[in-house]
């Protein structure tokens, strides 16, 4: 649990409680680009990747070194995405990238 508190501390993310709602992020993971639209706090509107073809509500769970140990609310560079939608429970490659954009922009699959 020390190792991945330090870890975390020495990461680049976003905390989602921060950003305003309606804020638009783009995450590249390993594998996937997702367009993510906070509706508020961990609350989200996820489009891209394998699972969400369209834009699907969600909430963020965080960002986890691939143990049990989860940063809540958080998206961070180097860590895996973990969200919740629809009765699933969906844990992306590991986030390489992460940046705002207008709300228009469309992800391609």
């Amino acid at each position: 649990m020390d190792t991945f508190l330090k870890l975390t501390q020495h990461t680049q993310g976003v905390e989602l409680d921060h950003l305003e709602p309606s804020t638009t992020l783009l995450v590249w993971t390993w594998n996937s680009l997702y367009r993510v639209i906070i509706a508020k706090g961990s609350d989200v509107v996820v489009q891209g990747g394998a699972y969400f073809t369209e834009p699907t509500p969600a909430h963020v769970e965080g960002a986890r070194a691939g143990g049990c140990a989860l940063k809540l609310g958080w998206i961070a560079i180097g860590l895996l995405m973990e969200l919740r939608a629809s009765g699933r429970h969906i844990v992306t490659s590991p986030v390489v990238a992460i940046a705002t954009a207008p709300s228009d922009v469309s992800v391609r699959h």
